[in-house]
C-alpha cells in the first residue's frame, strides 16, 4: 500500500495493543492553532454576551482557554454553549477531514473505503473534578457501533500532564472482543445514556489487561481499535481538558454492512436495539 505515514513498528503496535501513539502527527501552526483560535474566538463572544468580567488576553496556543473556569462558574450551562459550538469550528472540520487521516485508516485496516462517523466527532471539555460527563470504561462500538472494523482518533489540545488525567487505555483488550454492559451506573445515578452504563466485570478486566495512560502534547494523535478498552482520566488540575476526538470506520466490514453502518449514541438508537446480547438491562 502506498503512502504509508506509520512505520511498520507503529502498525505492529497497534495490532498487538489495540492503541498507539504517533507523535507530531499534526502541523500544530497550520491545524491545531487555527481550532485553538476559533475556541478562542467563541470565548470572547460568551464573555461579552454574558458581563463576564475577564481580564483580556490576546490569543495564543498555550492560553487559547483563558476565562473559561470563569465562565462555568458564573454558570455551568454556559459550558454546554462552548461545547456545542466548538465542533462547528471550520477549522475542526478540515482537520477530520484530512486525507492523511484516510491513509492511516488504510494502512492500519488494509481498506480501502474508509468513512467517517456522522455525528462521531466533538471537542471534549474535561472539567476539573467533574465526575458527571467523564467518559467510564468503554469500548467505542457500544457506543457509536458503525462497524467493528472502526478506529477513535483523540488528539489533545493542551499538554496532557497526569493531573489533566490522560486518556486511559487496556493494552490487549481490543482482543477480547464484544463485552457486554449494564445499562445504569448504581454508583453515578447522576449519569445518563451511554455515561451511565458499565461494563460487566469491569474491575476484573481491569486487572487482567492493565493501564496505560499515555501523556501528549497539541498535534499528537492517539488511534485506539475499537473494541479497546478505555475511559477518560480523571482531571486534578485547575485547567480543563480540551481534546478532539472523531471515528473512522470501514464500509467493507460485514459487521457494519449487516447493521446498515447504524449509528449510536449521537442519533438516539439504543445499543438493545441492535445487540440486545451486549446489555444486561438492570
Amino acid at each position: 500500500m502506498t503512502n504509508n505515514l506509520l512505520t511498520p513498528k507503529q502498525v505492529a503496535d497497534f495490532k498487538e495493543y489495540g492503541y498507539v501513539v504517533v507523535k507530531s502527527f499534526y502541523n500544530c501552526k497550520q491545524e491545531i492553532e487555527p481550532i485553538q483560535y476559533g475556541i478562542w474566538q467563541i470565548l470572547q463572544i460568551l464573555f461579552k454576551k454574558y458581563r463576564i468580567d475577564v481580564e483580556y488576553q490576546d490569543f495564543s496556543p498555550e492560553t487559547f482557554d483563558h476565562g473559561y473556569q470563569k465562565l462555568i462558574a458564573t454558570n455551568r450551562k454556559y459550558g454546554g454553549e462552548v461545547y456545542d459550538a466548538v465542533k462547528q469550528i471550520p477549522a475542526f472540520m478540515r482537520l477530520f477531514s484530512l486525507k492523511k487521516n484516510d491513509q492511516v485508516f488504510k494502512q492500519l485496516r488494509n481498506v480501502n473505503t474508509p468513512a467517517i462517523a456522522a455525528a462521531g466527532y466533538g471537542i471534549r471539555i474535561d472539567n476539573p473534578y467533574e465526575e458527571k460527563y467523564r467518559s467510564l470504561w468503554h469500548y467505542e462500538y457500544r457506543d457509536q457501533l458503525r462497524s467493528i472494523d472502526g478506529i477513535v482518533f483523540w488528539s489533545p489540545l493542551v499538554s496532557v500532564t497526569p493531573d489533566l488525567g490522560p486518556v486511559q487505555i487496556c493494552p490487549k483488550s481490543h482482543l477480547g472482543g464484544l463485552r457486554r454492559s449494564y445499562l445504569n451506573d448504581p454508583f453515578n445515578p447522576e449519569k445518563t445514556g451511554a455515561y451511565a452504563m458499565r461494563l460487566e466485570n469491569e474491575e476484573a478486566l481491569i486487572t487482567q489487561y492493565g493501564i496505560v495512560s499515555p501523556l501528549s502534547d497539541p498535534s499528537d494523535l492517539v488511534l485506539m481499535d475499537f473494541l479497546a478498552l478505555h475511559s477518560s482520566g480523571v482531571n486534578i488540575s485547575s485547567r480543563s481538558r480540551w481534546s478532539i476526538q472523531f471515528r473512522y470506520f470501514s464500509f467493507e466490514d460485514p459487521s457494519g454492512i449487516s447493521i446498515n453502518w447504524t449509528g449510536c449514541v449521537a442519533n438516539g438508537t439504543q445499543l438493545k436495539n441492535i445487540h440486545p446480547e451486549l446489555v444486561i438491562d438492570k
